[in-house]
């Protein structure tokens, strides 16, 4: 169950219009979950995928699974902060984000990094989520 307040003062911009809030209040006494970096690593070994959008899609996959753990769902996500190794990769990102968390509106953030821990991973994601 969604509990937090989505703040948006002035409109988001296309082409992200409807996928983050300026703003993501949060009530007391709510369960807090960090979910450390993800990346598109596969929990059953298998091979990283080449494209950011597999990359992305599996991460995003990883932060289901921890989400889930806690009772939770990609609906509680309150932050979500994005690094990639490829300003070109943005594109990717955003309809892999649109395709998985249709009307899911958290915080976000994107960072274009130098590079991640692996050379082979072109993206990572952090996330923060609040249920009752």
């Amino acid at each position: 169950m969604t509990i937090s307040k989505r703040l948006d003062p002035f409109p988001v911009a296309s082409p992200y219009h409807g996928i983050y809030a300026h703003g993501v209040e949060t009530p007391a006494g709510a369960r807090t979950l960090y979910i450390s970096g993800q990346i598109g690593d596969s929990p059953d070994g298998s091979p990283l995928s080449p494209t950011v959008q597999g990359q992305c899609r599996q991460a995003l996959k990883n932060v289901e699974a921890v989400l889930k753990k806690a009772n939770m769902e990609f609906a509680d996500i309150v932050k979500m902060s994005f690094f990639l190794v490829r300003r070109e990769d943005m594109d990717g990102l955003v309809e892999v984000r649109k395709e998985m968390l249709d009307g899911v509106r958290p915080a976000i953030t994107t960072v274009f990094v130098a590079g991640l821990v692996s050379p082979d991973w072109l993206v990572e994601v952090d996330v923060v989520a609040c249920a009752q």
